[in-house]
């Protein structure tokens, strides 16, 4: 009981780095209607900015943070004023092939930057155990849940309370009456990359503590896309709980199925079958709406 216990409190630390990641997904579609292929390449480019800042530069791990999120601001505003805002007006599929182009790119400069070869840069962050009973949950694990969940807390203040958020809530419901009052479209869509490039970095970084920074960090944007899928693509709390159970569900895998299986691996496909049956029977996910069309 132990066992599974500790497989399921470091599986919602996981999770919730995960649904950190999705978030940037959501946004980016409730504000633009297009999926960010590329969001799994800024937790790649993350988790190397996070050893760069670590090891060659030797900062302390909030100044780390610090130096990286500022990176994942100027990145996303580039990203928004050089290869998305010239596509405002066009066919979404455009934009979405601007999306994987970006993911090509960005999948190329960090290999350019930092070779392929694998950084590791786990054990440099500071060494906290909790203990709740019998379960110990590492330092990695504890960091990724506090780091996510203020990160989540953040996101739903600034949704929730500022002026730029409620624009971005306004713009997902009618971008036309959001124009008709003066509100800029184009500030908007440059805040949502931000927030979508931040994410995606902080969740590299997180999740770099675990297993260091490696090209199959740019992997986990299917994972995030599969909690997108399950929790909703237009609810933001979904995305959080999906990502939970998703967590959860690898890890209960790798604990107790893997061991069975010669090769091992069922972990990392798992969460997909049950995000595939979720959705044979709720298309729209746990807590998506379901769109309805009148003629």
């Amino acid at each position: 009981m132990t066992f599974f216990l500790q497989l399921i409190v470091t599986g919602i630390a996981q999770g919730m780095v995960y649904a950190l990641i999705a978030i940037g997904f959501v946004i980016i579609l409730k504000c633009s209607d297009v999926f960010n292929i590329a969001q799994g390449h800024f937790v790649l480019i993350g988790g190397y900015l996070g050893w760069t800042f670590l090891v060659p530069f030797d900062l302390p791990i909030w100044a780390a943070l610090l130096a990286a999120i500022a990176v994942a601001i100027v990145m996303g505003l580039l990203i928004e004023r050089l290869m998305l805002r010239p596509l405002i007006g066009q066919p979404v599929l455009a934009v979405v092939m601007m999306t994987i182009a970006l993911s090509t790119v960005l999948g190329g400069l960090a290999t350019l930057l930092w070779g392929a070869e694998y950084k590791a840069y786990h054990g440099l962050l500071p060494t906290i155990t909790m203990k709740v009973g019998t379960i110990s949950i590492p330092s990695e694990s504890l960091i990724g849940l506090i780091v996510s969940v203020i990160c989540v807390a953040m996101l739903m203040f600034l949704f929730r309370y500022t002026k730029i958020g409620l624009a971005m809530r306004a713009t997902a419901e009618d971008l036309q009456v959001v124009q008709s009052v003066g509100i800029k479209a184009t500030t908007v869509y440059a805040v949502s990359w931000v927030i979508a490039s931040v994410v995606g970095v902080i969740g590299g970084i997180l999740l770099g503590g675990v297993s260091g920074a490696n090209m199959d960090l740019a992997h986990i944007g299917l994972k995030a896309f599969a909690v997108v899928l399950l929790g909703g693509v237009n609810s933001i709390g979904g995305a959080i709980v999906a990502g939970i159970i998703l967590g959860m569900l690898e890890n209960v895998a790798a604990g107790y199925l893997d061991p069975l299986l010669p090769g091992g691996g069922l972990a990392q496909v798992f969460p997909f079958f049950v995000m595939i049956i979720v959705l044979v029977f709720r298309p729209h996910g746990l807590f998506g709406l379901a769109h309805i069309e009148r003629v």
